[in-house]
């Protein structure tokens, strides 16, 4: 039922896409997406290698024969990164298409659109969208303030960002930010986008390769479990709210304070480590947006999907709310 602009360009059943997230896109969840009609993306650097990326990726076509990709967060590091390394390993496993996150993409689409791989850009904000379209990617993912991760600094919501974006762009549009259900694939049909992202839905998946405490954890918390931090160094981000959010935000708050003061709480190994591998919800911190307030248990990626898209049809064609006539 739900053919859109984003399913013929990239050849996807359904319109649902698992974005990529460090530490939690990897070959397990991102086939078990795949094998469920949507598009899932592995994340590059959550390897700590190009050639285990390779590896990764060879993995992943041994759970599943449908369409996958590959996300390139490309942000500035303390270590260099070997990015032209990685983008070789995505291009020599085949991958056909690409999610780039974080800087300009500019320098990797030559080489990309050389391989006929197709790219997804991710945006905070219509005026990114607009220049990663004339850059020439083939679509574009945009994040509303709802989201995980990083919004931003213009708190614009999803609401009204989608259709902002829509009125600029002629590519597919990706609606990403606080969805979970139905009803939130097809207010993002109706804004204009032609699928959506998920992340912290499939985070609460059986196949996410995540400990059960955190995902039991995003059923139990509300839509106001989330917290913004770094907001004071310019660099928004949304988090889960737990004990390690609550102390980085009050030590921000001090008129002197700098990350330095917060970075040992703030580390993306402690996170990954301590919460996601080890259970410990105040352990780290770690990501999950505005969704958790909508997500009422742990599925596989397969009934996610299904009832997913099984209730927008419904909505769709049988049952809008008992208000509306």
């Amino acid at each position: 039922m739900f053919n859109t602009p984003f399913t013929e360009t990239f050849g996807i059943e359904h319109p649902i896409v698992c974005g990529g997230m460090t530490g939690v896109g990897t070959a397990e969840l991102i086939a078990a997406v795949a094998n469920a009609g949507a598009l899932g993306f592995l994340t590059a650097l959550t390897q700590p290698s190009p050639d285990a990326l390779a590896a990764e990726i060879a993995r992943t076509r041994e759970l599943t024969d449908k369409p996958f990709g590959v996300n390139l967060t490309i942000l500035p590091t303390i270590n260099p990164v070997p990015y032209e390394d990685y983008r070789q390993a995505i291009i020599d496993g085949g991958v056909k298409i690409v999610e780039t996150a974080g800087s300009n993409p500019a320098p990797h689409l030559p080489s990309f659109k050389a391989a006929g791989i197709k790219v997804i850009h991710k945006a905070v904000a219509v005026r990114h969208a607009v220049k990663a379209e004339s850059l020439g990617v083939d679509a574009v993912s945009i994040d509303g303030f709802e989201c995980a991760g990083h919004p931003g600094e213009e708190d614009v919501p999803g609401l009204v960002l989608i259709p902002a974006a829509a009125r600029r762009l002629r590519i597919p549009i990706i609606a990403s930010g606080g969805i979970a259900t139905g009803a939130g694939l097809v207010a993002a049909l109706a804004l204009g986008a032609s699928a959506v992202n998920m992340g912290t839905r499939f985070m609460a998946s059986s196949e996410a390769p995540i400990h059960d405490n955190i995902k039991q954890q995003i059923v139990a918390n509300d839509e106001r479990s989330t917290q913004i931090i770094f907001r004071e160094f310019r660099n928004s981000a949304r988090v889960a709210r737990n004990a390690v959010s609550e102390e980085i935000v009050e030590i921000s708050r001090r008129p002197d304070a700098t990350f330095a003061d917060i970075a040992h709480l703030a580390s993306g190994q402690r996170g990954r480590t301590e919460a996601l591998a080890k259970g410990d919800v105040d352990g780290g911190l770690w990501w999950a947006s505005l969704a958790q307030g909508l997500i009422d248990d742990v599925a596989s990626c397969e009934e996610i999907v299904g009832t997913i898209i099984s209730d927008a049809e419904r909505l769709i064609t049988k049952q809008l709310p008992a208000h509306v006539t």
